[in-house]
Parts: structure tokens; sequence; C-alpha cells
């Protein structure tokens, strides 16, 4: 099959004629149409104005929005950072569960690493005077007085009513872990022992009370009342008190 073209011209017939071969004979096909080609008109200066202010609020509507979700970014994320009293903590989200992550250097295997306590009280609810109204101000613990840690801390426990569904135990575990951290030998008092020198003891007598409280009784005696169950608070609180300090000590 050939072609050919002829009259190609604007605006004009265009006739195009086709040569084909079919069973060994040739025929002619000649087809016309007319060419319209329409003039491109040349872009005003308004129109490319409009499009320059088209593009431009395009560019302005779009960094709105980027800047609109690096603040929600940045906001959402320092409300999950705060300290309390110079001690840094961080809220983890465990499924249903809360806790707040705060962290302490130790020497792992002869090298710097940390060690993260996870409390289950937010500890801004723990401090004296938080100002923190609403059910979370329901777990404050009271601190009556000052606690001055000594290289030996006694525990003399008066009830077995504070177990409280596995929450003595988690209490007494973080504790424990901590004071080995901080030097600080944990002991469960025993009647038949002398502690001496006394300057290096301090006790904490644990009950059950109307109100959870830590009281200092004189130099380094004090009270842990605890009422409702709410051991884990109390030995929460303990912990804070220990990390206020511990951070202080090291400043």
């Amino acid at each position: 099959m050939s072609k050919r073209e002829t009259g190609k011209k604007e605006g004009e017939e265009v006739s195009e004629i086709f040569e084909i071969e079919k069973d060994g004979k040739k025929e002619i096909i000649e087809t016309h149409t007319i060419e319209d080609k329409k003039e491109e008109k040349p872009v005003s200066e308004e129109q490319i104005k409009k499009e320059n202010n088209l593009f431009r609020s395009l560019i302005i509507v779009m960094a709105g929005f980027a800047l609109m979700f690096f603040a929600v970014y940045m906001i959402t994320n320092s409300m999950r950072f705060f300290e309390v009293e110079g001690v840094s903590f961080e809220i983890v989200k465990e499924g249903a569960l809360t806790f707040y992550k705060t962290s302490l250097p130790v020497i792992y295997q002869g090298n710097p690493a940390t060690y993260n306590f996870y409390l289950r009280n937010d500890p801004r609810s723990l401090k004296r005077n938080s100002g923190i109204t609403g059910n979370i101000a329901k777990e404050r613990v009271s601190l009556i007085g000052n606690i001055t840690f000594r290289k030996n801390l006694v525990l003399d426990v008066t009830t077995q009513d504070l177990y409280c569904a596995g929450d003595w135990a988690i209490g007494l575990i973080n504790i424990q872990n901590l004071y080995k951290i901080l030097d600080i030998n944990l002991l469960i008092k025993n009647s038949s022992t002398i502690y001496s020198p006394i300057n290096d003891y301090m006790f904490i007598t644990i009950n059950k009370g109307n109100q959870t409280e830590i009281k200092q009784i004189s130099g380094y005696s004090y009270e842990m009342n605890v009422a409702n169950c709410e051991i884990l608070p109390a030995f929460e609180k303990l912990m804070l008190e220990s990390f206020i300090r511990n951070k202080e000590l090291n400043e």
C-alpha cells in the first residue's frame, strides 16, 4: 500500500490517494478532508499575571499546611516529655497502660549505660503541692518533713494488708533496683539486729493509715502511712524523692 497527499493547504481541502493491491490487482482509493488549523493566540500579560498569582497562592497554602503539621508534631512530641524538679520523664504508652519513664546512668559490663525506670503514677501528681486537679490529684502522696538518704535503708513492715493485688511486689522490686544503683542497702528490719553506727541508717515504718503520706518522725526515722491500698504510689513517691536527691548531688 502506498499513500500520496495532494492539495494540503491550511483551510483547504486535502486529498489523500491510497494505492492498494488485492488479489494481484491494484486499486486506487482517494479521500478528501478539510485541513482546518486554527491560529494560536498569544498569551496576554493579564493571563500570565493570573497564573502567577494562582501558583503563588498554591505555594502559600502548601507552606501553611507544612508549618501546621510541623507545629502539631512539635506540640505532640513536647507533651511526651516533662521534668519534675530537674528529673526528666517521658510518657510511654503500652497498649492501655501508661508509664512514666526516667533513666539513671550505670556501668554495665565495664561500659557506661542507662537503666530505665517505669513509674505507674504520674510523677507530677506525686510531688508536693503539685497543683494538679481532677482524678490525678487523688493519687498525690504527701511528704511531711525532709528525706535524708543514708547508706542503709531499713523497712519495718507492720501489716500484711498492703500486698494489694501485686502492687506491693512491683513497688518493692522497683526500689530494690533503684537503691542497688544508688549504692544504698535495702534491708527488712530484724528485731535481733543492732543497727550501728546509727547515722549510717535510715528507717521507714510502713503502716496502714487513713491518708497516704511519708512523714519524718525524727532524724532519719520516717513513717509511710498507706490508705486505700495506695502502696505503689507511696513507693513511687519515695523513688521520686530519690531521683531528685540524686540529681541534686550530681549537679
